[in-house]
């Protein structure tokens, strides 16, 4: 058996305002003012009140911007080139920082047996893996992999391969660190797709340390996972390479495909693992938007704060890809009453895949 023994998270130093992002959006789409009153009712229905981001952009006038060219029509435009260069400057350091939060107390870094690195906004070769290894002074014949471009549930297919891990090597130490800057694929072009992503996204990093009996007696134990992908999604959410960064399909239709499929997923994940409905004191749903969480909520029946981690990690980073979900497992440990307590776990991304995990003794 696997167990979780701690969670770490992390985000760049600049924080912006909802309605600041929301303002300088209205001044790179040059909107008139019927499109600039849809925007603010998107933005104040969003349920996010700040985002972080490692360019500071998005909340200082013109003169001062660090990553965008000092002109109103952003030319020329940042190619995708100029956005691995950040990528490469900042992911590494915001990993190893949650890494630390993750392991202190709880673990050396030279212990570190495994290391999965996990994301889909930047991509190199030698990679973030390598990059992470370096800075902490890791074993130079570490286990190491990485999971790409998986997208808002890729946290959860590590996890997997982390579990299997362990339960092939009751002494393994697993290290994994998602980090996504998801800001520096801001695209121009005021698009639903691109202004969905405009609205939703925000840069961080969080790192779970998941280890083998042999290591810890205490922890979250790891029950099991399950997935499922639903097919008529597949062009309802997407994530492609372009030559001016990564763009995001992100269709409204998502929530409907959701709520349609989501409670029927949750019974068979539930029957895989051996566990009911009522066993779960705690649901830790990837906070894809407000109106996902809404629309799952209604579907499942559930009580008012049932979502409460998922609404209050949104409200606070906004979606941050697959670091998202981790924020709110942490959030949820944090506050629970029992070391006993039941945990079950959804995240959703391109495919449509949902991914599924069920924590405890239950």
């Amino acid at each position: 058996m696997s167990k979780i023994i701690s969670i770490g998270t992390s985000t760049p130093s600049y924080r912006h305002q909802q309605d600041d992002i929301m303002h300088f959006m209205e001044q790179v789409y040059a909107m008139n003012e019927t499109d600039k009153r849809k925007l603010r009712f998107l933005y104040h229905h969003s349920g996010i009140k700040t985002r972080y981001s490692v360019v500071p952009d998005y909340n200082r006038p013109l003169p001062e911007w660090k990553f965008y060219p000092h002109s109103e029509n952003l030319e020329p435009f940042p190619s995708l080139e100029l956005r691995m260069l950040w990528y490469q400057k900042h992911a590494p350091a915001l990993s190893v920082d949650a890494i630390r939060r993750c392991a202190d107390g709880h673990i050396h870094s030279r212990e570190i047996t495994h290391l999965i690195t996990v994301s889909c906004t930047g991509m190199s070769a030698p990679g973030l893996d390598l990059q992470v290894m370096e800075l902490l002074d890791l074993p130079k014949n570490i286990f190491r992999t990485s999971v790409n471009f998986m997208g808002c549930y890729a946290a959860i297919h590590a996890m997997k391969m982390a579990d299997t891990i362990c339960r092939s090597d009751a002494a393994a130490k697993v290290m994994i660190v998602c980090t996504e800057l998801c800001t520096l694929h801001f695209q121009k072009e005021p698009t639903p797709d691109n202004i969905a992503s405009s609205l939703l996204f925000g840069d961080g990093a969080a790192a779970i340390l998941i280890t083998g009996d042999a290591y810890a007696k205490k922890g979250l134990p790891v029950k099991g996972f399950y997935s499922e992908v639903v097919p008529r999604g597949k062009k309802d959410m997407a994530w492609e390479l372009s030559g001016t960064g990564f763009l995001m399909t992100l269709s409204g239709y998502v929530p409907d495909l959701l709520g349609e499929d989501f409670e029927a997923l949750t019974h068979r994940a539930l029957e895989h693992s051996g566990t009911t409905t009522h066993q779960i004191d705690h649901w830790c749903i990837h906070p894809g938007g407000r109106r996902i969480l809404d629309t799952i909520k209604k579907t499942m029946q559930l009580p008012e704060d049932a979502f409460q981690a998922s609404y209050q990690v949104l409200n606070d980073f906004g979606n941050m890809s697959s670091p998202t979900i981790l924020f709110v497992l942490k959030e949820l440990m944090g506050k629970a009453k029992s070391a006993d307590d039941t945990y079950f776990g959804a995240a959703f991304g391109p495919g449509l895949t949902m991914e599924t995990f069920v924590l405890g003794t239950a």
